[in-house]
């Protein structure tokens, strides 16, 4: 792709997609000739992906992703870049596009009340407002707003059940809370929330557009957000005015740490564990 800018795009949509199968032979073929890099999920409750090529292509490939029924509003969070990030153009059909695990969770009909970015400050600074981190924990652990709560995920199919457990505790002392949720760019909160309120919570939030959305349109003095975000490409990590961060990728467990650490806290917790056990020093 010599001389022309790089253009990534990454996006999500919850719609019905009657046949992923035949979709995906139609975009592994477009995506192909196009030259394009990336990879994008399909299954029958939507699609999710990041993409990159020419300009001309990532165009091409969202207009026709955009013709399937339900996806005309479909949007892209895009950026440039020098080299391609990505070796080769997957297209993968599996059961969800974000996996939670849970059987009938449906962002299509239901979903927590969507707050912009400029009204997010006033829910979360009121005190009677629960706000939870739907991310996972080597996430978290470069950056989160400030009050949240951490659920200490592995992974997203991990979030029900820590939700279960935190419910049941809020009902054993007659709480109903209100509940505001974030993640990077949204997805994880349309099923994070759509759950929520099917396990009989009304009062339920999330951040549209997710915090990369937050750290684009408000200004770092009067942010609340604290550190920096991983985001799954090229530049690791986002702060305000989605600058890159000063996160790397540790080589020894793929997770982001902080650029002036030795080592990353993942790494540190599994080598102190192994030390316990064999009852030596810490490495």
């Amino acid at each position: 792709m010599p001389d022309q800018p790089i253009h990534v795009a990454a996006f999500y949509r919850f719609a019905p997609i009657a046949d992923p199968q035949a979709l995906a032979q139609a975009l592994r073929a477009q995506g192909a000739a196009d030259g394009l890099v990336g990879s994008i999920i399909l299954a029958r409750e939507g699609l999710n992906g990041t993409i990159a090529g020419t300009g001309e292509a990532v165009d091409a490939l969202l207009a026709r992703l955009r013709a399937e029924p339900g996806c005309a509003e479909l949007t892209a969070r895009r950026h440039r870049t020098a080299q391609l990030p990505f070796a080769r153009w997957k297209i993968k059909v599996k059961p969800e596009i974000v996996t939670m695990g849970v059987a009938g969770i449906d962002p299509t009909r239901e979903v927590g009340t969507h707050v912009p970015p400029a009204q997010w400050n006033a829910l979360i600074s009121d005190p009677d407002t629960i706000l939870i981190d739907t991310r996972n924990d080597y996430e978290v652990a470069i950056g989160t707003f400030e009050g949240a709560i951490d659920p200490q995920t592995a992974r997203f199919g991990d979030f029900p059940a820590w939700f279960d457990a935190q419910a049941e505790q809020w009902r054993a002392e007659g709480r109903t809370p209100r509940i505001a949720m974030f993640c990077t760019g949204g997805i994880r909160c349309e099923k994070s929330t759509a759950f929520v309120r099917a396990r009989g919570f009304d009062d339920v939030y999330h951040l549209q557009g997710g915090i990369l959305a937050y750290l684009a349109e408000i200004e770092e003095d009067r942010s609340l957000w604290r550190g920096e975000c991983f985001v799954f490409d090229e530049r690791v990590s986002l702060t305000h005015g989605e600058r890159e961060g000063a996160s790397v990728i540790c080589p020894d467990c793929g997770q982001p740490r902080a650029s002036s650490a030795a080592r990353c806290p993942q790494c540190a917790e599994s080598g102190e564990a192994i030390a316990i056990r064999k009852g030596g020093a810490l490495p």
